[in-house]
């Protein structure tokens, strides 16, 4: 059974903030149900993974196509994901400075480690790719811009943590503790070693913790005096990259890729004040 269509029964809107506009939430909860590999859902599918009312969907799903956000196949009464997405995606990544400066000194050390490294900014409960640059050896991880990855068993997540400040840090847990349930003991024992590790080394780990074959080193990049926090990683195979790697090889030259980025990234801040 589906909730009622008003606000107090949609478990996903804050209580009774008089600022909060249903009708928007609701339809960008229907784009972020259209997960990677899925090109076709349904309303019924979109009402399912929402939990919005099934007449609601329609009338959102009608709407975000008229928009051209969606697009409807009529032979399978089903939409995917439209340019109008791809337009809003394609404006944030050009608008985001960070991402000019930092592809040349990822590429560079790509290139030097034969692994993959990235930029990375959170999603809820997932890191997003905005940038990724691959180096040339047999065993890298073929994760392009876009990819996510979950923040409590990713390097980049854990290290995205390290950077909040400790009121934001405590709410993140707190909403991945209640998502993750009575797993949450496990995940939550790997990224308190990751606060451990970056108090000791200024850099986090997750050592086959995501996927049993990938191991990364990370850090975060906290910009404009914490107003933002993103994180860079580097990581590969675990076949290559053992601990003694991580540690004493890319973790340090990772630091020095963050400071190289800060530093660029400096001037163009202050100039924009």
């Amino acid at each position: 059974m589906h909730p009622t269509d008003t606000d107090a029964d949609d478990p996903q809107l804050p209580g009774k903030d008089r600022n909060f506009v249903t009708a928007l939430a609701r339809g960008l909860e229907l784009l972020r149900a259209f997960g990677a590999g899925e090109e076709y859902l349904g309303n019924a599918e979109l009402s399912n993974r929402t939990s919005i009312p099934r007449p609601t969907v329609s009338r959102l799903t009608y709407t975000l196509t008229q928009l051209g956000y969606l697009q409807h196949n009529t032979h399978l009464e089903k939409y995917r994901l439209g340019p109008g997405v791809l337009a809003l995606g394609y404006r944030f990544l050009a608008n985001m400075g960070i991402r000019e400066i930092a592809r040349p000194h990822l590429q560079k050390f790509a290139d030097a480690t034969d692994c993959n490294v990235s930029l990375g900014g959170a999603d809820r409960s997932d890191m997003v790719y905005l940038e990724t640059c691959h180096g040339h050896g047999p065993l890298i991880i073929r994760l392009d811009t876009g990819s996510r990855l979950p923040i409590a068993t990713s390097a980049i997540g854990r290290a995205w943590l390290c950077g909040l400040s400790d009121e934001r840090r405590q709410q993140v847990l707190q909403e991945l503790a209640s998502e993750y349930g009575s797993d949450w003991p496990r995940y939550e024992a790997g990224i308190q070693q990751s606060f451990k590790d970056y108090a000791q080394y200024g850099f986090c780990l997750s050592e086959q913790d995501w996927q049993r074959d990938i191991s990364a080193v990370a850090m975060p990049l906290i910009l404009e005096d914490g107003a933002e926090v993103m994180a860079i990683n580097c990581g590969g195979s675990s076949l290559r990259l053992d601990h003694d790697r991580l540690v004493n090889n890319l973790g340090p030259r990772l630091k020095e890729v963050a400071n190289q980025i800060k530093q660029e990234l400096a001037p163009r801040n202050r100039s924009a004040r």
